[in-house]
């Protein structure tokens, strides 16, 4: 039987995953080589460390435009459950056995508000609207913010505060969670 991650590895491979789907999201950078509209949050720190190159296969450009809202779409899946299954399935206990717990979380809930909303402009907007560059601009900067954070402050102290058998009955937990709502279907 192969050992399955807890609850903390779960959610770090779910955050890998969004990394990825932004570099493929992003707008490519502009030639001109300077920082330009929308260049500041591909250089912050937290990112994958991948080739960074965006434009081909889902940027936001001419071509990439029905696969950038799929893509988009993606995000949005991935990043509502992500923050559902935080919220419901670690945050609890992060709040009551992490020493300032409370106030990890209540950040990290902050975040989560402000990562729907950006979603939901971004959905918001009709095909092809000049307007979304700035917003994944500011939703990547955000995710690769609040990732780190919770990678570098929560995930470590909740690694430390919870016993590894408390982790896994988590994930386990969230597993079978996940599981019965995929039998249920949409």
């Amino acid at each position: 039987m192969s050992r399955r991650p807890d609850i903390l590895g779960e959610f770090t491979a779910e955050h890998r995953a969004v990394e990825d789907l932004l570099a493929r999201i992003e707008p490519a950078p502009a030639p001109s080589g300077g920082a330009g509209q929308g260049g500041g949050a591909a250089g912050q720190g937290g990112g994958t460390g991948q080739d960074g190159g965006t434009g081909q296969d889902g940027g936001t450009g001419q071509d990439g435009g029905a696969a950038s809202e799929q893509l988009i779409g993606q995000l949005t899946d991935l990043l509502f459950s992500h923050c559902a299954a935080e919220e419901e399935h670690l945050f609890p206990v992060v709040q009551h056995d992490v020493p300032d717990g409370g106030a990890m979380v209540f950040r990290c809930i902050h975040d989560h508000l402000a990562i729907g909303q950006y979603l939901a402009d971004l959905q918001a907007l009709p095909p092809g609207d000049p307007a979304a560059d700035t917003l994944l601009g500011g939703l990547a900067e955000l995710l690769r913010r609040h990732l780190a954070t919770e990678e570098e402050q929560l995930f470590p102290a909740a690694r430390k505060a919870l016993p590894a058998a408390a982790r896994n009955a988590l994930a386990e937990r969230l597993r079978a969670d996940r599981a019965e709502i995929a039998e249920a279907g949409p």
